[in-house]
């Protein structure tokens, strides 16, 4: 009898990296190498998502009021330019604190677009996260919401989708009505978060001689907490020289008690007295802006007292992200 011929098996087409689906971590990998994804294609996706990145904002215009507005500020809105232009249907792109319901992003009836600003996160880079949601949101049927989800690891992110010419210019509210253009016909649920939104909201203005600066209003007291592009190490070396000196407040009353950290930045913060409004700041704060522009500029080591000062501020340090 003749001998059978082995059968051959056509070998199967392997997919590249890039066409490899994101699965559960536990689910067959997509590539057919019969590992779980965790062990396989999603090592370099997990690697991506988990990895910090402390600056996510730096290089958008606005880069500090990005992070105010993440971080700070209850209710704002900004109006985001696109590079080129708006896509057919997308009457408007609008950033905005916070979304009814914690969506991450809404796309109205008209066509407008509103992206969330202070949701969760899935991954370590928050402006990947964000162009994954607005990416999404562009696409969405009008009267629709868009859901959270964890964004590619090679996905775009905000540097790759807004003007990097457009103004950043945030408009701050009193509460949370910019959610519905109509909130007499809003849905109970929408009514129900818009009211638990209001209530909870600090009173909050931007200055406007200075940039990136919110004057809050709290029952004890009030802030000023002011986010600043300037190196941490410099930053903090030239407010400890201020400080030493006697010349870090805001006007009598005021005192600069410590600072937060966020996104990379350094937000100094101020207290005061609870009859010291937005305007009462404005004068001071730029006066400030310009000693603080001098103390920036020495690069003589600190004295004694200078140290103390630096490092009392030091231990008031908060890191927010």
């Amino acid at each position: 009898m003749a001998k059978k011929q082995p059968q051959t098996k056509a070998k199967r087409p392997q997919p590249k990296d890039a066409e490899i689906p994101v699965v559960g971590a536990r689910e067959p990998c997509p590539c057919g190498s019969g590992r779980r994804y965790k062990a396989c294609h999603g090592r370099a996706a997990s690697h991506a998502v988990t990895e910090l990145v402390h600056r996510p904002f730096e290089g958008l215009p606005g880069e500090c009021d990005w992070v105010a507005l993440r971080e700070l500020v209850p209710a704002a809105t900004v109006e985001l330019p696109l590079k080129g232009g708006l896509p057919e249907g997308v009457t408007s792109v609008t950033l905005a604190t916070v979304l009814p319901m914690a969506w991450p992003a809404l796309r109205r009836e008209d066509g407008s677009v509103l992206l969330g600003l202070q949701n969760d996160t899935a991954s370590g880079d928050i402006s990947r996260d964000l162009a994954d949601t607005l990416t999404r949101a562009l696409d969405a049927a009008p009267g629709s919401p868009v859901q959270g989800r964890r964004a590619p690891a090679e996905g775009p992110r905000l540097q790759d989708l807004l003007d990097p010419e457009g103004a950043f210019e945030p408009v701050v509210h009193t509460g949370f009505e910019f959610w519905v253009p109509d909130a007499e016909n809003a849905t109970p649920e929408v009514t129900a978060s818009l009211e638990r939104a209001n209530a909870a909201a600090i009173p909050t203005v931007r200055l406007t001689g200075v940039d990136a600066a919110y004057w809050c209003e709290t029952p004890d007291k009030n802030h000023l907490r002011w986010v600043m592009p300037h190196p941490e190490e410099q930053l903090l070396d030239a407010l400890a020289r201020l400080h030493a000196a006697g010349r870090s407040g805001l006007g009598e009353g005021t005192r600069l008690v410590g600072s937060f950290r966020a996104h990379g930045l350094t937000v100094p913060v101020w207290d005061l007295p609870s009859g010291v409004g937005a305007e009462d700041v404005e004068k001071p704060a730029a006066e400030f802006a310009e000693r603080l522009a001098e103390a920036l500029t020495t690069d003589a080591p600190l004295t004694a007292d200078e140290r103390r000062a630096r490092g009392g501020l030091t231990n008031r340090q908060v890191t927010l992200s």
